[in-house]
């Protein structure tokens, strides 16, 4: 079993909801044209548990390194050939007045890869599966100031547990756009000013904002991703694009 801890890790956080199917579309030509990587397809299997509550604090130290659970998640890539697993440890917010001076959501993560009998083992420790979805999209994994991920994916319930090849959307039509950057407790905000610059170049397509704030449909989106759609058949002209449009919005950013 390959054992790989992320300590103290930071994550500054935009997410949004993309209300128009056909915008996933134009995005992914933006995002093509902005990142010059391939696309990486999703489709993540998520257990989320919760904790019983005579579950022994010394059993969570010892898994997350003195983190005290918040959020407990198994990860199952079925995009692999053979299934992968992943236990995530997600922390609180960061709370006070640094954080309100952030345009992004800064949590702790703990991460490590495990064997596919993860599940029976929480069971053991005392945890509930509290409830489980299925992810299905795709991600942008590129360098702009910092590692920064872009990922893009519908949210589906299980029909039945574990059936994931039967599983239906929540919101069909809809889709989760979040952006994510790894960071330590000494250069979060340049983390966060990173991110925030690149989201700037999606403003035409749709507003991000820290989760639980909503931005509404932008109105500029349709007339966007018409254009998007009419151009991107050709790689050059979408990187034209794509450059031109993060050029004029950098003169006047509008990230709420």
């Amino acid at each position: 079993m390959i054992h790989v801890v992320y300590d103290d890790l930071a994550i500054p956080l935009y997410r949004t909801v993309l209300y128009l199917i056909i915008h996933v579309e134009a995005l992914e030509i933006l995002l093509q044209g902005l990142c010059g990587v391939h696309k990486e397809r999703l489709r993540i299997h998520e257990l989320c548990l919760k904790s019983a509550p005579n579950l022994d604090k010394n059993e969570v130290d010892a898994l997350f390194s003195g983190v005290v659970a918040s959020e407990v998640r198994l990860l199952c890539d079925l995009e692999q050939p053979e299934p992968t697993w992943t236990v995530r440890h997600v922390g609180g917010a960061m709370r006070g007045a640094g954080a309100e001076q952030i345009s992004v959501l800064v949590r702790t993560m703990v991460e490590s890869k495990v064997s596919k009998n993860v599940l029976r083992l929480f069971y053991a420790l005392g945890y509930k599966l509290d409830y489980e979805q299925l992810r299905v999209g795709f991600a942008f994994h590129f360098q702009r100031g910092a590692q920064i991920t872009v990922t893009v994916s519908s949210i589906n319930k299980m029909l039945k547990m574990h059936g994931t090849d039967e599983a239906m959307p929540v919101t069909p039509g809809i889709q989760l756009v979040e952006v994510t950057a790894p960071a330590s407790s000494e250069n979060y905000t340049e983390v966060a000013a990173s991110v925030s610059s690149f989201c700037e170049y999606l403003a035409p397509l749709l507003h991000l904002s820290k989760p639980g704030v909503s931005t509404g449909v932008v109105p500029t989106a349709a007339a966007a991703a018409a254009s998007l759609m009419s151009e991107g058949g050709e790689d050059h002209r979408v990187g034209r694009q794509a450059s031109g449009i993060g050029q004029s919005e950098m003169t006047s950013p509008e990230i709420l």
